[in-house]
């Protein structure tokens, strides 16, 4: 039997909806269509951790948060070295195995078992590293630009890019892929691994993407009446007030949104062009996911981090070999699945033995899951998820508040029925079975077996002072900072500003 290739692609924050071949009313994605096609389309697939970190450490483990240590975006955590990669485990099987773009490891020129890795890592430089990206723009004249546009790279203004398009990040990873795969060893199989850093922001596709959807009527934002309840989740809180954007503004992002993912979708045509062109096509597995999905103003919230379906639901595409029969073609297939099982479905595509630590399964067994259990956060900003396959579960600490949705009545999570009586059943084995899955500091919410939570309070929103980690000039190119990192929800301490305005 020939040991197929396998090319895995992982974009940053596309939700599960925004697929042509999904029903998506407005977004473009005819290549993506296409592989649908050809292939299986997973549509209850979520991220167990939908935030970009813990994500990525699911996705090339097998292994979930409890496992791998990072539920809450730990920057400078390195992978527990007890946990076999994706990468190597192909690799200790004989295979090449190289990657191109977004890890978002530490330190970052960790190759996560791969032969080697050309590193888009979104000029994180304050933890001291120019990535190959930023390397390329400075050799072909474009020394230190890559932000010239000005937008931030969690903030949801867009603009059109502002150099050539060929200087995009995206089409620099395609092509950075596409002479791996030329300049493969054409006697072993090989895995590639292809990471855009899009459609998360800076919101800045070329122009033509954008023309792409001047005249397009683009769906809205939904907003779900469990809005108006009284005493809010403090994470809810947080998560509405960390962006507040106009109409105006929220309909150019979602503009510049769907271009990237139109854009991303071009160019991994032209990829699986330079296969076909390479006569490896017919033997080669293609996967298409994301590490999250993105709100992208539902329910009056931006990013990713929660468990609604447009952060958490992300889109997982399957082709297999030609002739597969293990993933047919057209297929449509409704199973639980979670990042976790990305390692293990490849790694039983190619007939290689699935590693002891993984606690995935493959996509393609007949072992189905019953649930799917997903966290973020810890203490009073944390949520946690439990999912049947039709009813979710989403629970948050602070005011032990519960909601329960049925998405297949309910697919944009509008009505919450936890406190429906005729779902009190449902509600009760869904909160039963989060609390089996608690662990760590999450058991301080117990009081005698039973969900007792954490007070609540009301969130007090700090400014945006470094406008979502917006970057400068790149040349010279900008020292380590050791405070040059995230914080998702900056709050003023208490006291702080209350009468004071010469401060």
């Amino acid at each position: 039997m020939t040991r197929p290739n396998l090319l895995l692609i992982v974009t940053d924050h596309w939700t599960a909806s925004l697929l042509g071949c999904a029903g998506h009313p407005a977004i473009h994605t005819p290549v993506l269509n296409q592989m649908a096609a050809n292939g299986v389309r997973f549509t209850n697939a979520y991220s167990e951790h939908p935030v970009c970190i813990p994500a990525r450490r699911t996705l090339m483990t097998g292994t979930t948060a409890k496992k791998h240590g990072d539920r809450t975006f730990q920057a400078r955590l390195q992978m527990p070295a007890d946990l076999p990669t994706m990468a190597q485990t192909f690799r200790d099987a004989g295979y090449q195995a190289y990657g191109v773009g977004k890890t978002h490891t530490y330190p970052q020129r960790d190759r996560l078992g791969f032969d080697d890795i050309q590193l888009d890592d979104e000029g994180r430089t304050h933890h001291g590293v120019t990535d190959d990206y930023e390397i390329y723009l400075g050799d072909n004249g474009w020394l230190g630009r890559q932000f010239g546009h000005g937008m931030s790279n969690n903030g949801y203004h867009a603009t059109a890019w502002h150099l050539p398009e060929e200087a995009h990040a995206t089409n620099w990873a395609t092509r950075t892929m596409a002479r791996y795969i030329r300049r493969r060893d054409p006697t072993r199989p090989a895995l590639w691994y292809l990471g855009y850093r899009h459609p998360h922001p800076p919101l800045v596709p070329p122009q033509r993407f954008l023309d792409h959807y001047e005249d397009v009527e683009l769906d809205e934002a939904v907003h779900g009446g469990w809005l108006n309840a009284q005493d809010p989740p403090l994470l809810i809180q947080a998560f509405r007030k960390r962006y507040t954007y106009s109409e105006r503004e929220s309909r150019a992002a979602r503009r510049a949104f769907y271009a990237l993912c139109t854009q991303i979708d071009q160019q991994i045509g032209s990829l699986i062009g330079t296969i076909r062109e390479e006569g490896i096509l017919d033997d080669t597995v293609i996967m298409f996911t994301s590490d999250h999905g993105e709100m992208l103003g539902n329910h009056g919230m931006w990013a990713k981090q929660s468990f609604y379906e447009a952060s958490a639901n992300v889109p997982m595409i399957l082709v297999g070999t030609k002739g597969c029969r293990r993933t047919g073609y057209g297929r449509v297939d409704d199973r639980l699945v979670g990042l976790q099982d990305v390692m293990p479905t490849l790694l039983d595509l190619a007939d290689i033995a699935i590693p002891e630590t993984v606690e995935g399964r493959s996509m393609l067994s007949d072992d189905r899951r019953g649930h799917l259990y997903g966290e973020f956060g810890e203490g009073e900003l944390s949520s946690r998820m439990v999912h049947d396959g039709r009813f979710k579960l989403i629970y948050y600490p602070a005011g032990n508040t519960r909601q329960l949705f049925d998405l297949d009545e309910d697919p944009d999570e509008l009505v919450d029925l936890a406190a429906d009586p005729a779902h009190g059943e449902r509600l009760a084995a869904l909160t039963e079975r989060l609390i089996v899955e608690l662990y760590g500091s999450d058991l301080a919410w117990l009081t005698d077996g039973a969900l007792t939570g954490l007070p609540n309070r009301v969130y007090r929103p700090a400014p945006n002072r470094g406008l979502g980690l917006t970057r400068g000039e790149q040349w010279p190119v900008p020292p380590i900072n050791p405070d040059g990192l995230m914080n998702f929800f900056p709050e003023v301490p208490d006291g702080d500003n209350d009468d004071d305005g010469a401060r």
